[in-house]
Parts: structure tokens; sequence; C-alpha cells
């Protein structure tokens, strides 16, 4: 579940090709029967002239102007080509019914993938754009509360999601959640990759109550469109763009005088920093608080935030890449959403989030 994305896409061949992915692309999981499209009634290509073609292209799709009237009507919507952070898939697009929780979705588009790379065995776009799954099903908002990553291996336990529309009746209730609004990104028309994102509002960050100073232009969208701050179920670990990240990383390091810093675990894990917390008795670190437009704020569980990588070193599992960034400026990600039930407002433009027990 992809809320960085928007193209609903898995497999749909017995000979789908995965390169370096986290399960086997030969043999199915017996858990998992795979899609066979010839195999189901409802199943149809989508035409180049549809409407649909151009979502899962995100742009209008030129079909062929030389071709007779008949020819135009079959001409299919080209193959499409995803690029995500960690890899691609490729494939074509398919119109299906949609059979969810007593729901039944006709023309429901979906991508029928044939060949990936880095990638899991499917993703359920929940981004913005018009072919993500809350916008094909109309939801006013959806929402789900994460498991710790403790629970990882544990196949008896998930995680929950709540899609809220008038044929489903979750009789989840949403009381006691702050609320910051999403945020529009200036640039959304020209570049359609923006468009899928949810930015948020982040106006600061404190460390041990002690104000962070970032340059302004990671935490808000430029008129370039780049920079922002982003929510994305799909990222792990919090990304910041360098130029941000140091200071806080700067910052931590300057509170946190009780424990050795470790760097060796730092050019293995690429997390940091890392520090040894073995001889401690009880651990402390400073504590992280997130400040929100609209005044919501949220100070993150310490296990949201660092993490045991192994010989008693703990390291923040907040990550940076390049000195340039193209796109967002700040992605929050999974790890930092651990115990949180997030509500996507979709009626209302808004992010509500509060604490809890999520198992």
């Amino acid at each position: 579940m992809d809320t960085g994305s928007d193209v609903v896409w898995f497999p749909c061949t017995s000979r789908y090709l995965c390169k370096h992915c986290s399960f086997s692309s030969s043999s199915s999981s017996p858990r998992i029967q795979p899609y066979i499209p010839k195999e189901s009634s409802s199943s149809k290509i989508i035409g180049c002239k549809n409407p649909k073609c151009s979502w899962i292209h995100q742009s209008n799709i030129n079909c062929d102007q030389d071709c007779s009237v008949n020819s135009c009507l079959n001409q299919t919507c080209p193959p499409y080509m995803i690029l995500y952070g960690s890899g691609t898939t490729v494939g074509i697009a398919l119109s299906e019914t949609l059979h969810l929780h007593g729901l039944s979705k006709p023309n429901f588009l979906v991508g029928c993938s044939v060949l990936s790379s880095h990638q899991p065995a499917g993703i359920a776009g929940f981004g913005r754009g018009l072919s993500s799954l809350p916008s094909q099903l109309g939801l006013g908002k959806f929402s789900y509360c994460l498991l710790s990553r403790r629970f990882d291996d544990d196949t008896k336990k998930s995680s929950s999601l709540v899609l809220d529309i008038e044929q489903l009746d979750s009789g989840k209730k949403t009381n006691a959640l702050v609320y910051t609004p999403f945020v529009k990104n200036p640039k959304v028309e020209d570049k359609s990759s923006f468009s899928v994102y949810y930015y948020l509002g982040l106006r600061r960050i404190t460390i041990g109550g002690h104000h962070v100073k970032m340059p302004y232009k990671y935490l808000s969208p430029g008129e370039d469109g780049n920079g922002g701050v982003i929510i994305d179920s799909a990222t792990t670990f919090t990304f910041i763009a360098r130029e941000a990240f140091e200071p806080l990383s700067d910052e931590f390091i300057r509170q946190i005088t009780d424990y050795k810093r470790i760097k060796e675990f730092e050019d293995v894990t690429g997390l940091g920093p890392c520090f040894n917390v073995s001889d401690a008795k009880t651990v402390s670190f400073p504590e992280l608080r997130l400040y929100f437009k609209g005044g919501a704020d949220v100070a993150l569980p310490v296990e949201n935030y660092f993490a045991f990588v192994g010989g008693g070193v703990a390291c923040l599992t907040m990550v940076t890449g390049p000195e340039r960034v193209d796109g967002p400026g700040m992605i929050l990600g999974s790890f930092q959403m651990q115990n949180f039930y997030v509500e996507y407002d979709l009626r209302n433009e808004r992010l509500g989030f509060k604490q809890e027990k999520c198992k």
C-alpha cells in the first residue's frame, strides 16, 4: 500500500519476471493465486482512446493519427513503465471488476505487469492520482494503523486499513485525532509526478526541546515544485535532504553525551549517527517532536526514530542522500508511523493522527 504513487498493479502472467525481488517470480506463493486476464470474463484491455489510458501514463497519449476509424477504436493503450525510488515495473493497462469487502466496482483500472525489478508482489497506489484506489472508489477518507516492526515476522498479526465510503461502514471512531491541512505544490500541474503526493506543512522540528534550524526551502515546496514534506507509507525510513539532515544529526550528536558514537556501524548500515548503549541499564535519547501547520504537533516514541542494529548499538532511523534533491525535501516514512492511527481525510483536505497500540 503506497500513498506515494497512484497505480494499482500486480503480475498477471504465469511467466512473470521480477529481478532482485523479495519473492519468487517463477512460482507464486501458494497463498496467492496468479491472476490470468484471459480466464476472467470481465477483464478488458484499455484502448488508446480511453481516458483511463492517460491516467496510467499521467499524460495525454498521442494515438496513431493515420489509422482508419476501426483500427483507431481497436488500438490498445501503450505499455506503461512505472519508475519508483527502488525499481520499476512494466505492463499493460486493463479494465477489471474489483471485489473488495462486499463492494463490487466494475471498470476498475489496473496495471497488468509482466516485468519488474526491485518490487514487491504488487502495489496498491493510494496517492492523489486518478488511477489510485481511493480516487477510483471515490473514498472520502482512508486510514491505517501500522504495527510495530517487531511483528514483521509474525503472520498472525497485521496492521489495519479502513476505507471510508458509503457502501462500507467501518465503525471506526476517530475522536481525539489532531489534524494538519494538506499543502498544495505550486507546480503540480506542470510536473505530474508531484501531483500524486500528500504534502504536509511541517513548520519546525525540535530535539530535546531545542529548535533544529533547517533551510526553509526543504520544508515548503518552492516555485519550481521541489522541496516540501510528503508522507509516504511505502518509504521505510524518513528521508531528509542532506542540507536539512545534517543540522538534525548534529543536534543529536551534541545532546547525546552518555553513549559513545560508533562510526563503524554507520558505514555498514547506512544509518547514523549510531551509539553504543550496551552498558547502559536504561536507554534514554532526546525527544524528537514535529510541529505541523494548524497547531498539530507530535512527539515520536523513541523506538520510532532509533533502532537497535546489533551488538548493543542503536542508530537513528532517518536517512539522507545526494547534495541536490529534485522532488520532496523530506519524506515521512512508515518506520516513523509505527503505532500511530493515521487518517487521510480527503473530503476536508487534511491529515489526522494519534498514537495508539495498533496490534
